[in-house]
C-alpha cells in the first residue's frame, strides 16, 4: 500500500494550491481528482474570477486577500503566465446596502484606496453602467481578476514538477483514521494512506466529511457572455470588475476577455440547490432569461446576442463563510471549503495556510471566522 505524507482530495482551486505548497516544501503528496483537471463539473469554469481587497463580506478577509496577491504573482511568474489581471472595480448599489457598506468598511479599516462616486459620475467614467439615481459606487484600484481554469493547471503543474503525484479521474470513496494517528483513503482504483488528509472537494465536501451535510449546500449558477452594442465601454481597460446591488439580486462582471463577450453572473441565480451529481450543467432559455433581466437594467448596451452560458457551483454556508479548520477529533484530517460562491481568489493563500495546517498544525492568519465549532455553538454540528 503506498504511503504519502499528505493526500489532497480534490485538485480544484484550493486543492491544487494545497498540492503544491506541500510539494515545493519536500512533502510526499498524492492528489486526488474524481474528474479530469481542470474540469467544467464544479466551481471553477468559465474563464476568469474576480479578485478585491475591498471585501464587503468581513473586514477579516483582507489581510489573507493581501498575501493571495503577493502568491498570484509568485505563481504566475514560476509558471511563465500571467494569471492576475488588474482591471480597477467597482461595489455599487444603494449607499446603505450590504455591498456599498461593507466594502467601504473594509477600505476604512485597512487604509485602502478607494473613492466613493454618485450614479451620475459613474456613468461618466465608466459608461457601461447605468446605476439607479440614489445609487452609489465604490471604485478600489487593485481589483481585478484571476484566471481560473489556467490557475488550476499552473498550479497542478507546478506540484507535479515538485513531486507530487496528481491523478485524475480517481474518486475518493472513502477514509478512515488508522490506529497511528494517520488516515487510509479509499478510491475507485486503490487504497492508500498518509499522516494527514486534506478534503478540498467542493460542493462534494458533504459527501466526504461528517456534519457538513446540512450546512454545506450545493446551488447551480450561470454565468453569461453576451455581445455589447457598443463595446468600446466594456473593453478590458475601460470597464472594471465590479459587484452590483440591484432590485434583481446582487450580480458580477468581468470585462471582454477570451470569450468574445461582456460577462455577467447572477448570485444565487435560481436558487437551484441539491446534491452536486443531480444539478443540471447544461445552460437553459430560463438561466438566460434570468441573466438578461438584471442586464437590461444595470447595462442595457450589453444586451446583444448570446455568445455562451456556462453552469458552474457554489457550495453555500448558512453564514457565507467559508470552513478551513481539522476535524474534531481527527487533527490529521482538515476541511478546506465550502466557500460560498466567493472562495476562488483566496486560492493562492488557503493552499498556503493547507500546508501550514498539515505540517505544522497551525497558521500564521486569522482563521477564527472559518471554524467548524461556529456552527456546533449555534446547535447545527452534532
Amino acid at each position: 500500500m503506498a504511503h504519502y505524507d499528505v493526500i489532497v482530495a480534490g485538485v480544484g482551486a484550493m486543492g491544487s494550491a494545497a498540492a503544491y505548497q506541500l510539494a515545493r516544501r519536500g512533502r510526499c503528496v498524492l492528489g486526488l481528482e474524481r474528474f479530469d483537471i481542470p474540469h467544467a463539473m464544479g466551481s471553477s469554469q468559465g474563464i476568469n474570477r474576480i479578485i478585491r481587497l475591498a471585501y464587503f463580506e468581513h473586514p477579516l478577509y483582507v489581510p489573507l486577500l493581501r498575501r493571495a496577491y503577493e502568491l498570484w504573482r509568485e505563481t504566475e511568474a514560476a509558471f511563465g503566465e500571467q494569471l492576475l489581471h488588474v482591471t480597477g472595480g467597482l461595489d455599487a448599489g444603494p449607499a446603505d446596502g450590504r455591498i456599498v457598506a461593507g466594502s467601504l468598511a473594509a477600505c476604512r479599516e485597512h487604509d485602502l484606496p478607494h473613492e466613493l462616486m454618485d450614479a451620475r459620475e459613474t456613468r461618466r467614467r465608466f459608461p457601461a453602467y447605468r446605476l439607479d439615481d440614489g445609487h452609489v459606487a465604490n471604485f478600489q484600484p487593485d481589483a481585478g481578476f484571476v484566471m481560473s481554469e489556467r490557475a488550476i493547471v499552473a498550479q497542478s503543474t507546478m506540484a507535479m514538477a515538485a513531486g507530487a503525484d496528481i491523478r485524475g479521474r480517481e474518486a475518493l470513496t472513502g477514509w478512515e483514521p488508522t490506529a497511528g494517528g494517520g488516515v487510509r483513503v479509499t478510491t475507485t482504483r486503490a487504497t492508500y494512506e498518509a499522516e494527514r488528509l486534506i478534503l478540498s472537494t467542493g460542493a462534494w465536501i458533504a459527501d466526504h466529511a461528517p456534519g457538513l451535510a446540512h450546512l454545506a449546500v450545493p446551488e447551480r449558477q450561470v454565468l453569461g457572455w453576451f455581445q455589447p452594442r457598443d463595446p468600446a465601454p466594456f473593453a478590458l481597460g475601460a470597464f472594471p470588475v465590479s459587484i452590483v446591488e440591484t432590485r434583481f439580486g446582487s450580480c458580477y462582471q468581468f470585462p471582454v476577455f477570451h470569450v468574445p463577450g461582456f460577462k455577467i453572473g447572477l448570485y444565487n441565480h435560481r436558487r437551484e440547490t441539491g446534491h452536486a451529481d443531480t444539478l443540471s450543467r447544461e445552460p437553459n432559455a430560463r438561466d438566460e432569461a434570468a441573466l438578461r433581466e438584471v442586464m437590461r437594467d444595470v447595462f442595457p448596451a450589453a444586451d446583444g446576442p448570446t455568445l455562451a452560458l456556462r453552469c458552474c457551483l457554489f457550495t453555500n454556508m448558512p453564514d457565507e463563510h467559508f470552513v478551513i479548520d481539522m476535524l474534531p477529533g481527527l487533527p490529521q484530517v482538515v476541511v478546506a471549503s465550502p466557500c460560498s460562491g466567493h472562495g476562488f481568489k483566496f486560492a493562492s493563500v488557503i493552499g498556503e495556510i493547507l500546508a501550514d495546517l498539515t505540517t505544522r498544525g497551525s497558521s500564521r492568519h486569522d482563521l477564527s471566522l472559518f471554524r467548524l465549532d461556529r456552527f456546533a455553538q449555534a446547535g447545527a454540528l452534532p
